[in-house]
């Protein structure tokens, strides 16, 4: 059987991605070729500070046989990036560097429709500078999947999906629709039928607390509720609109596969607390399959060693097929 082999992008410089990774391929057998884009230079000054002993295998972009690669090496292919030191404070002087890290490979995935790709944490701040809401709205605009993309916290046993992501919450009222809805449960449903070949039990939830407020056409009444009358119409597995305080209680927990929230924390913050970092990042509805683990760059933690692989070594063995 031939492994298709995962792009990875390291993403922000000054973040824990390296020591994760590190951990992830010494600890864990992959089959799937691993190609990782990042500085040489950076990974080998982290390798050194973080106490690990890897060999390098160095290629290059037009690499014609993919095939043959292994993960006896780190497969890397280098993308400059000038430092002073190896671990530095997060900053706008990564950002050309990031771009190009995603350029490359976007580049690579396009030539090989086959390849997947999972990137490492990106300072959303530094890097994206209000030109984007986050990594699954970027890598949308770049694919030109703009208001297609999905993102799915998954875990085996519950996923999470907001139907907003990284939005303030004043703003989130404005963007919440039927189409949206609509175009959010087919996209997961679609998933679960390809990877699991079962259609997901979805909850939805209100936006306002225990799904009511006090003026007229509230977002409940006047598109959350239809929005689920017609998705159950056309037969797929929805109900709520549900209470977010509650729809997480054990009870509830058994009779779902994935908890569709109206904004991010909204789910993402009981996700966590359920799953720790047994969890990963799935944008749904680009061109690619793209994954990434369910952490950000942590900069406090650089250096220390003391960083959990979990949700990369998760990311890595759902794409190992």
């Amino acid at each position: 059987m031939n492994y298709k082999p995962i792009i990875i992008i390291a993403g922000e410089p000054n973040s824990i991605f390296f020591e994760i990774f590190f951990k992830s391929i010494t600890t864990n057998y992959f089959k799937s070729p691993l190609i990782i884009i990042a500085s040489k230079e950076l990974m080998s000054q982290q390798m050194k500070k973080l106490g690990f002993n890897l060999k390098i295998n160095l290629i290059t972009e037009d690499y014609s046989n993919m095939s043959r690669l292994n993960n006896k090496k780190i497969n890397i292919i280098n993308v400059n990036y000038n430092f002073k030191k190896p671990f530095e404070k997060i900053s706008p002087k990564s950002n050309d560097y990031i771009a190009e890290c995603f350029k490359l490979a976007l580049r690579l995935i396009k030539k090989n429709k086959y390849l997947k790709l999972i990137n490492g944490p990106i300072s959303k701040k530094s890097f994206l500078d209000g030109k984007s809401l986050g990594i699954t709205e970027y890598l949308a605009q770049k694919t030109k999947r703009k208001n297609k993309a999905v993102m799915l916290i998954f875990n085996k046993k519950l996923s999470v999906s907001p139907l907003t992501t990284h939005l303030a919450l004043k703003n989130v009222h404005k963007h919440i629709s039927k189409q949206k809805i609509y175009t959010h449960i087919k996209l997961i449903t679609e998933f679960y039928k390809k990877n699991f070949n079962k259609k997901p039990k979805i909850a939805i939830t209100g936006l306002n607390p225990h799904c009511e407020s006090n003026f007229k056409d509230c977002e409940e009444d006047a598109t959350i509720l239809p929005a689920i009358r017609n998705l159950k119409a056309k037969n797929f597995k929805v109900q709520g609109p549900f209470p977010s305080d509650t729809i997480f209680i054990k009870e509830h927990l058994k009779n779902f596969d994935v908890i569709v929230g109206m904004y991010h924390d909204q789910v993402l913050s009981p996700m966590k607390a359920l799953f720790g970092f047994d969890a990963i990042n799935i944008t749904l509805g680009l061109p690619f399959v793209r994954i990434s683990p369910d952490h950000g760059p942590n900069s406090s933690m650089l250096g220390k060693n003391l960083s959990n692989p979990k949700s990369l070594i998760e990311s890595l063995k759902f794409l190992d097929k």
